[in-house]
């Protein structure tokens, strides 16, 4: 060891001797260049983790702590040698033996034990480093080259195609070049700056350019459809009860609900399938997201948001999910952000899902739908047909549609989604243009039915309103129902009564269901005081045997006078706080007048206690009406595309395909002899007639004993309708209206409908006759038709 530092001394000395000041100078430079590279180099390509991609190698240090405290060193004796040669360059060709003794003094001093061994032992780690970061790139690009979108392209082949077809490829390429690495996503997809990289991705992942000829198209595998499975009846609810989960008070009053109502969802679905006779039923891929009940919205349920509106979308989310389970679908509950990520790319949404929906449905609401679009960006587009949104108000087309609605005033912050209406499903059937899914009420045996009769108490009376500033300005026509009728309230408060509440009333608090159900068994009279809206209140009252006593708003609420409904996507006038339970119950249960009227008020009240009303729930809102709605929906919903063509006439036998109704003049129905298409509602339910002026089709089929179908808008939608109801047509016209079809008198035009999206039961205009498609419906089941089973 010794013997080869001094022939190193001596080499040094020589060259030292025979450089000249400048050669000195660039030849320390270069080997402090080549020890800061070494020390570069063993940060950045280091032993690559299991598992780790090429570009993802760790900082790490091959040689271990050792050798990066041996770089530490060389790079400290480098700096110290660097200050030496700078003295010695000014020597120029002359000798100075001694400060060459001082430079060997130096280099004696600061050489570690060991120092050329492990120069050595550090030359072999980087010979293999460099071995394997050539492995590394040659990997990298090999599978660069394989996996390339543009590895088939050549000049002139990339340019943009001038495609009418694809009107807005030109634009998106522009938008491609300055804003492709605003989203990680597009990386993901292989977009790696190139006009190539950009067309591929915009033919064949987005669907803004052509296909590009050169481009192997059978390159992506086809993944064949899962295969079919039955759905079966189950009973058992302890596997939903798992899925709901734990941790807030929301869920686990969902969960004290499912397990309550468990034996009559069991029977009811014995029932179904019996009535169904046992018919094949294909098993669905189902999420559940509740949107209001994920972490993000915190937990709604507590004693003082407790106002109706929370409790009303718990029991229907409820009663949805066990709904769902029973009649024996595969149900993901999702309570969280995390299910939406499946399949979606990295990033921020920007790109949209190549893969298929691991999902066949998704439940969800208005904030679901939103944390959707933020988590699914662009995907959200191609897979909006999978969803169904639970509404509790309801959604009409012209506030669904968001070019509609932003041109003509319709817009809101819940609408503009533009899907199916469908797809939107209300707690309530307000309006024929979304499907009505509903919710369950309590239903009672024959034993609990005659308990109930004789237990009734004719002067007791229970008040609708659990939130204290809902009493405010209520003494006059409570202190009338107070000569006849003890009052009980279920008034929220922590530590005192509120003043709100009148002395005289016996106010309970907040009462678990099963106490206020104790209750409502033992009053006569339940009443109203307009707020909550359409709440499930009202009809567990109705099932328990009370009258429902409501005010009639006059003018009627909408969002055009009245707060609550301002922004809400509806135009519906709503004429009292329950208008279900005015229109589809009514008397004796369902007592509507105008609490204003003093005398009225009294004389209802006399009348309401001499009645004698038995308990009643309409049929759709139990178990298995509610069993029977849900599966013709899942079963039957599918589809949703227009026909037939817009400003097309019909081209089927016989020339036309109404033919009028018999024993009516003024209805048409589909002839049998005409061309028959897939349809739900099938075409046998069809009843075409014209509204009046001013109408909507909402009223005009009601007043013809029938309900508006919008989904049957689609055959209507063609000239030969207009001459069928003896309409004379000067012009034609289609544009995008949520009034068409329709015939304006006026001008003697007909209007066809040009957006499917737009098709409308709702609506009304002065200007125009409405076409109107209505159907016939099943006794206690609003929401199907006689042959929708």
């Amino acid at each position: 060891m010794i013997s080869t530092s001094n022939e190193l001394f001596i080499m040094l000395r020589r060259c030292l001797l025979t450089f000249k000041p400048f050669r000195i100078f660039v030849l320390g430079i270069g080997f402090f260049s080549l020890c800061f590279l070494m020390t570069s180099l063993g940060g950045q390509f280091s032993a690559k983790r299991p598992g780790d991609s090429p570009f993802t190698v760790r900082a790490e240090v091959i040689g271990g702590p050792e050798s990066r405290g041996v770089l530490r060193k060389i790079s400290d004796m480098l700096e110290v040698i660097m200050k030496r040669m700078d003295a010695l360059s000014k020597l120029g060709n002359t000798t100075d033996t001694h400060r060459l003794d001082e430079l060997s003094s130096a280099l004696d001093r600061i050489q570690p034990v060991g120092l050329v061994e492990r120069i050595q032992a550090i030359a072999q780690n980087m010979s293999d480093m460099a071995v394997r970061v050539e492995q590394i790139l040659q990997r990298s690009m090999h599978s660069a080259f394989l996996f390339s979108p543009v590895r088939d392209g050549s000049l002139g082949q990339c340019d943009t195609p001038k495609d009418p077809r694809y009107p807005d490829c030109a634009s998106k390429m522009d938008w491609m070049r300055a804003r492709w690495t605003s989203d990680p996503c597009y990386a993901f997809y292989g977009v790696d700056g190139s006009d190539c990289s950009f067309l591929v991705y915009l033919s064949e992942v987005e669907w803004f350019c052509p296909p590009l000829a050169w481009r192997n198209q059978t390159a992506t595998p086809t993944l064949k459809p899962l295969p079919k499975k039955q759905a079966v009846f189950q009973s058992d609810v302890g596997t939903l009860l798992e899925q709901v989960g734990t941790g807030k008070e929301s869920l686990s009053f969902m969960k004290r609900r499912i397990r309550r109502l468990a034996a009559q969802w069991a029977s009811a679905a014995r029932r179904l399938d019996d009535k169904l006779r046992h018919r094949w039923r294909e098993q669905k891929r189902i999420l559940v997201h509740v949107g209001f009940l994920t972490e993000e919205s915190g937990d709604v349920f507590s004693p003082k948001v407790l106002k109706g509106g929370p409790l009303g979308e718990m029991v229907q989310w409820a009663d949805i999910l066990t709904a769902l389970h029973v009649l024996g679908h595969d149900l993901k509950v999702s309570v969280s952000l995390k299910e939406l990520s499946l399949g979606v790319p990295p990033g921020r949404g920007s790109c949209p899902l190549t893969g298929p929906l691991p999902f066949d449905l998704i439940y969800t609401d208005y904030h679901g739908l939103q944390q959707m679009k933020q988590h699914m960006g662009l995907s959200l587009r191609k897979h909006k047909c999978h969803i169904r949104v639970i509404d509790t108000f309801g959604t009409e087309p012209a506030y669904n549609h968001e070019e509609y609605a932003t041109l003509h005033g319709y817009r809101t912050n819940w609408g503009y989604w533009n899907l199916h209406g469908q797809q939107y499903m209300t707690m309530f059937p307000h309006t024929p243009d979304n499907s009505f899914m509903g919710f369950v009420a309590e239903e009672l045996n024959e034993t609990e039915r005659l308990n109930i009769q004789r237990n009734k108490v004719n002067n007791m009376a229970v008040v609708y309103g659990k939130e204290a500033s809902r009493w405010k300005g209520k003494e006059k026509f409570l202190s009338i129902l107070h000569r006849y009728m003890d009052i009980h309230g279920t008034v929220y408060f922590e530590t005192q009564r509120p003043p709100e509440v009148p002395a005289f009333v016996k106010n309970h608090g907040l009462l678990p269901q099963h106490e206020l159900q104790q209750l409502l068994r033992k009053a006569k009279l339940f009443i109203g005081f307009g707020f909550p809206y359409e709440g499930p209140a009202p009809l567990e009252a109705i099932a328990n045997g009370c009258v429902f006593l409501q005010p009639k708003f006059s003018p009627p609420h909408s969002s055009l006078n009245h707060e609550f409904f301002r922004g809400k996507p509806t135009s519906r006038k709503v004429s009292s706080q329950h208008p279900y339970a005015e229109q589809y119950i009514g008397r004796p249960h369902v007592v509507t007048i105008d609490f204003n009227n003093s005398e009225d008020f009294d004389s209802t009240i006399r009348e309401i206690m001499r009645s004698n009303v038995e308990p009643f729930l309409p049929y759709e809102y139990t178990c298995e009406g509610m069993l029977e709605r849900v599966n013709a929906y899942i079963q039957n919903q599918v589809g949703l595309t227009p026909f037939p063509p817009v400003n097309s006439s019909w081209l089927g036998s016989p020339p036309t395909p109404f033919i009028l109704q018999q024993h009516n003049s003024s209805i048409l129905t589909w002839a049998s002899n005409a061309s028959a298409y897939t349809s739900w509602p099938p075409l046998s339910a069809l009843r075409l007639l014209a509204s009046l002026e001013g109408q909507s089709c909402v009223k005009a089929c009601q007043s013809a004993g029938l309900i508006c179908e919008p989904a049957l808008y689609r055959f209507i939608n063609i000239k030969e309708a207009f001459s069928a109801l003896d309409f004379q047509c000067e012009g034609l016209e289609s544009e995008m209206n949520h009034l068409f079809p329709a015939f304006s008198a006026e001008h003697a035009e007909c209007g066809l409908q040009q957006d499917p999206l737009l098709f409308s039961c709702a609506g009304s205009s002065s200007k125009y006759q409405r076409l109107c498609p209505c159907r016939d419906y099943l006794s206690g089941q609003v929401a199907l038709c006689r042959d929708c089973l």
